[in-house]
């Protein structure tokens, strides 16, 4: 989530000039939508006026604007100081900003093969103009000369953190290598960086490519009439109508392997996610792994470090990987023991009635939702028509408005890149604008699986003086509406909603001046914090008593569905901690390998999860080849993170049940420490600050029942 030292992308001069004359890119350059201010309420993107034609100049004039603005700190004959050299390097490249962050931002959520095939013609260029930044002597000499002379600056707490910042940043990125080092540097970081767009590219290819239709309505039996209205819509859609359409986009898989009777069926859809990038084909992406984690053991040593995972934990708030593995191991134990009672209990079930086969993999969730029904007489799909997106939404609003005085407005003046974002305005009580926020929920072909929270623009306050509002979005891939019903979410579905949204409150009420200190530019395993807590409000009884209203009558949810869903509370919890911390179990042995992998993928996998015990009857969250937090994304040696901050929290939110769980000294609390701060102050730090003492493990073995 950190903002490099420098910006993301690069393009070589000559690109524009082999195909224009200069009265031509004259012309091109002087309408190019990203030229100038955009012309909008709050300087929105105009994606109307975005075309693909728009980008390659727009990345072309930003990275010349800001090699000329490297080079100007470069050139400066005064002495280096903290204004002249490293507040001057990190508002640099604005431009590049700009359009990067449109750029990058559609290329995740409404994407298309133009746009894939730009995004690898830049790869290797943004890659050039980074390392000709980072690995610049002279201008890490000036910024070297700033960090030796700190103690006589008279610097304040966030000028001096940025300081450090920048120049471990360069350190980092290789400021310190010489001749071929230096060079065989950047040749690692632009093979890494086509390898990871790559990778990202086939998950989603493969994801959209598999189909499953169902011409047979006994194929059905088990589904709610929610899922098969959704799938009757998919196939109509698809030119299929009559046929009943299912995909492995999530609100579509997992429904069908909760409620599907028909195993084969089951087997088939559930076979289809796992082995995305796993089939020696065209979209396979076992190579393109392999070489990834091998890059990276070269490019650690090449630092100094003896793996990718010291490299990366160097910065975080665990600080080693001995560290992780501790963490992780405490509660994978107690999470195996809990997860194979709960497998004994499904293969009970399965032989009261009579099956003549062992619990597998495409069972589980089957089977687990009819041990919830007999436990708890609980069916989550008598929760859907009380989780309205739009109420659920509102919901997420309104404790924001309670906690922190905050107003969400949606504005119809704003454009949007699809027909299904909504755009909301940002405010505080007195009224005072916050920021905009994007909100972008269905899934569909150009946009990839997951969800997310990411920035148009960061706050700050610029280089002139002026503060800069924040331009926020949240992308997630929800159940969609069907021509007779509205989105109706799973509590899954809520709870993501609520993560998101978290994420989302971190980047819109940061509060800070320098852009690579504030919002989410935490480690990373201290920015799911912010997202995490929230969703502790999302199916708290007060809480829900809020928003969860049936989405036909109004009627608020019943106080006994609310006590079947606080007594279900840590069902499958087994299940759930072994799932996850299997994948980051497997994140770390892929990045704390010393030497080159000369295994297979796949047996490299099977290693790992041998070594830690997994069960046969749960297959790891994100297997090797579809594991995009770690091979596409920013979570290599980071997807610990997840429950790392899930231990803080827990812990945190324990502060606001102590005082009521929307008591505003408390909020305030969080909101001055946490979310306003940013990178300004080191993440165990602000938690301390905030909570008065050191998190503690306790609260989140007792939300898990692990204890």
């Amino acid at each position: 989530m950190k903002k490099p030292i420098i910006v993301l992308a690069a393009v070589v001069m000559s690109v524009m000039s082999c195909s224009e004359d200069n009265d031509k890119k004259t012309d091109k350059m002087s309408s190019n939508p990203f030229d100038g201010v955009y012309d909008t309420p709050f300087q929105t993107p105009t994606f109307s006026k975005i075309t693909i034609d728009s980008y390659m100049p727009a990345f072309v004039e930003g990275m010349k604007e800001q090699s000329q603005e490297i080079d100007a700190i470069v050139k400066n004959t005064e002495a280096p100081t903290f204004e002249n050299t490293i507040a001057a390097l990190d508002y640099s490249g604005a431009k590049l900003n700009k359009v990067a962050s449109v750029f990058y931002n559609l290329t995740s959520a409404e994407t298309n093969d133009e746009m894939n095939k730009l995004a690898a013609e830049l790869s290797p260029l943004m890659s050039k103009h980074s390392d000709d930044i980072s690995l610049n002597a002279e201008l890490f000499k000036k910024v070297k000369s700033v960090y030796d002379n700190k103690e006589g600056m008279n610097l304040n707490s966030d000028q001096l953190r940025l300081l450090n910042e920048t120049y471990n940043g360069f350190v980092r990125g290789g400021a310190n290598l010489e001749g071929d080092a230096k060079d065989r540097m950047r040749v690692i970081n632009k093979e890494l960086s086509g390898l990871s767009l790559k990778f990202g590219e086939n998950i989603l290819s493969e994801t959209n490519k598999f189909k499953l239709f169902v011409s047979d309505e006994k194929d059905l039996s088990g589904l709610p009439s929610s899922v098969k209205e959704a799938a009757a819509s998919a196939a109509t859609a698809a030119g299929k109508e009559g046929q009943w359409l299912f995909t492995i986009h999530k609100p579509s898989l997992l429904p069908f392997l909760m409620y599907a009777d028909n195993r084969d069926l089951r087997e088939k859809m559930f076979k289809a996610y796992v082995s995305k990038g796993d089939h020696n084909e065209e979209l396979d992406n076992k190579d393109n792994l392999k070489k990834i984690a091998n890059l990276r053991i070269e490019k650690a040593n090449l630092l100094g470090f003896d793996t990718w995972a010291n490299y990366i934990l160097d910065e975080n708030m665990a600080k080693t990987p001995e560290n992780v593995y501790s963490l992780l191991n405490e509660l994978m134990a107690p999470a195996l023991d809990k997860a194979k009672h709960e497998a004994s209990e499904l293969q009970e079930i399965i032989n009261k009635e009579g099956g003549k086969f062992e619990l597998k993999a495409w069972d589980w969730w089957y089977y687990s939702e009819k041990l919830k029904k007999a436990k708890y007489a609980f069916d989550e799909e008598e929760l859907r028509p009380y989780f309205k997106l739009e109420n659920v939404r509102d919901g997420a609003f309104a404790v924001a408005t309670k906690l922190y005085g905050i107003t969400f407005t949606q504005r119809s003046d704003i454009e949007t890149y699809h027909k299904d974002v909504t755009v909301w305005e940002v405010k505080e009580a007195d009224g005072k604008h916050i920021g905009i926020l994007y909100l972008d929920y269905f899934p569909r072909p150009g946009k990839r699986g997951g969800a997310w929270m990411n920035a148009y623009r960061k706050q700050m306050v610029d280089a002139n003086g002026k503060y800069i509002t924040p331009i926020i979005t949240n992308v997630c891939s929800f159940t969609p509406p069907t021509a007779d019903k509205p989105s109706l979410l799973s509590v899954d579905e809520v709870e993501t909603l609520f993560h998101e949204f978290g994420h989302g409150l971190h980047g819109l009420l940061s509060n800070g001046v320098y852009p690579s200190l504030t919002g989410t530019s935490v480690a990373r395993d201290f920015v799911e914090l912010p997202s995490q807590i929230m969703e502790n409000w999302a199916l708290d009884p007060e809480v829900l008593k809020m928003y969860a209203k049936h989405y036909k009558t109004g009627e608020v949810i019943p106080e006994q569905l609310i006590t079947k869903l606080e007594n279900a509370g840590k069902f499958n919890q087994g299940f759930a901690t072994v799932e996850y911390l299997s994948a980051a179990l497997l994140d770390m042995d892929w990045h704390t390998l010393k030497d080159p992998n000369t295994k297979s993928a796949d047996e490299f996998e099977n290693s790992s999860m041998t070594k830690m015990n997994m069960i046969p009857e749960i297959v790891v969250r994100y297997r090797s080849t579809y594991f995009n937090h770690i091979f596409s994304g920013g979570y290599s040696s980071g997807y610990y993170a997840y429950v790392w901050a899930e231990i803080l929290d827990a812990d945190a939110f324990e502060a606001f049940k102590e005082n009521g769980i929307f008591d505003k000294e408390t909020a305030a609390k969080f909101r001055t420490n946490i979310l306003e701060k940013g990178g300004s102050v080191d993440g165990m730090e602000l938690y301390k600050m905030f909570r008065g003492q050191d998190p503690s493990t306790d609260a989140l073995k007792k939300r898990k029942g692990l204890n």
